[in-house]
């Protein structure tokens, strides 16, 4: 009896075979003796088995096993999950008004958090709850299925701690951002504010994170205020990322180097001392271009990174007030347009280069023992995601093994 095929279907079995893949991207090509010997690792006229929540097989259709179910891909891309290693999802209100003042000519400054924080204290847990439900489902429909996001919009211990908790059952990877800015009733006492984030604040909101982030930048926190931060969560378990030189230049890429922090995030304003320093490190640059769109601010050179070895995650920075988009199809796309990257590049960046950006080696790749985290694409080729930039192409996704899309 032939194994019966479920076009697209969302039957559970034991074991599925995904067959008829244009190009598959599995972003390793030791994994398979089919794959190109490139970053990408493509594999042409492939197929994937799936095992609960595992990819238990990669290789060319013709040498494929037999499983309990099919599921043709009908001459389609097969691409690992995105991973989105940099957001900031809950938050009260929005800053509509900031972003039409903003597009009439008024600059992007870090003041602006300000008005989510007001939002965000006044706004309920269930409110708070729903908003990240709601852009968690979003990013899900866009081919995201690892996402990563922060506090910061609290600026109290209470709401600090409220927002990592509901982030905790919602997300795979929270992050402690109690040094987003300083609150307006420390104003006058930024000391004092490091103070309460680097004591009764982390104390209240380390066992809900895995990551410590601080925004190391003019208006936001300096060099040593950043470092104080920074080291009092390590302290705590916490493993550091930082808000780095996206306003202007500054210390905070070489202070994420110096504590080997997992991301470097933003890096739009970087000497070469800079590049050297993560080219010399296992700090990856988070590139952010949804931020540069949104702002009208200069875009990262990427192709500098890359040239100098830098490892490179894309990220959509997606939050209210200056990067509101929760589409990683689209930032690949901005990233070959505006940012000198490879439609190749920009693929792997927006997947492998998340996972390595959250120290995760379970997504971002398509490999026997991986997470089958996987996007199939209405196109024949990964390329068609910077080809056709705007277009939905994302036409089914699995997360964690089942059919989610």
């Amino acid at each position: 009896m032939s194994t019966p095929i479920n076009p697209l279907g969302t039957t559970p079995t034991t074991s599925t075979l995904v067959t008829s893949i244009a190009t598959l991207v599995t972003n390793d090509h030791h994994s398979c003796a089919a794959a190109e010997d490139t970053p990408l690792g493509l594999v042409r006229d492939a197929a994937v088995v799936i095992e609960g929540d595992r990819i238990a097989w990669v290789g060319t259709e013709s040498e494929a096993p037999a499983t309990d179910g099919r599921v043709d891909a009908g001459g389609r891309a097969l691409l690992p999950g995105f991973v989105d290693s940099h957001s900031h999802l809950l938050f009260g209100g929005d800053r509509t008004e900031e972003f039409s003042a903003r597009m009439s000519g008024r600059p992007y400054s870090a003041g602006g958090i300000r008005t989510t924080v007001e939002a965000t204290r006044a706004a309920t847990d269930e409110q708070l709850a729903a908003t990240l439900a709601r852009h968690v489902r979003e990013a899900l429909r866009q081919g995201t299925t690892t996402l990563e996001t922060k506090s910061g919009y609290g600026l109290t211990v209470e709401d600090e701690a409220r927002a990592l908790r509901i982030a905790d059952s919602h997300v795979d990877e929270a992050t402690y951002l109690g040094a987003h800015v300083v609150p307006p009733e420390y104003a006058g006492d930024p000391d004092g504010y490091v103070d309460l984030v680097t004591g009764p604040m982390l104390a209240a909101c380390a066992r809900y994170a895995r990551w410590v982030d601080v925004f190391c930048e003019r208006g936001a926190f300096d060099g040593d205020q950043a470092r104080a931060v920074l080291t009092a969560g390590i302290a705590h378990g916490l493993v550091p990322r930082v808000h780095a030189n996206q306003l202007g230049p500054g210390p905070g890429v070489r202070l994420a180097v110096e504590l080997d922090a997992a991301s470097a995030d933003h890096c739009t304003h970087l000497s070469d001392a800079d590049v050297d320093a993560l080219a010399n490190s296992r700090t990856v640059a988070t590139l952010l271009p949804g931020c540069e769109f949104s702002t009208r601010s200069p875009y990262p050179d990427a192709r500098r990174l890359l040239d100098a070895g830098v490892t490179v995650a894309l990220s959509t920075d997606c939050n209210p007030g200056s990067s509101y988009t929760s589409s990683m199809p689209f930032c690949v796309a901005v990233a070959v347009r505006e940012m000198g990257m490879t439609p190749d590049e920009a693929v792997w960046s927006a997947t492998a280069g998340g996972a390595a950006a959250l120290r995760r080696i379970d997504i971002g790749r398509i490999t026997p023992g991986a997470r089958a985290d996987l996007v199939l694409l209405d196109a024949p080729s990964h390329v068609h995601l910077a080809y056709r930039p705007g277009v939905p192409l994302v036409a089914a996704v699995w997360q964690r093994g089942a059919r989610v899309l």
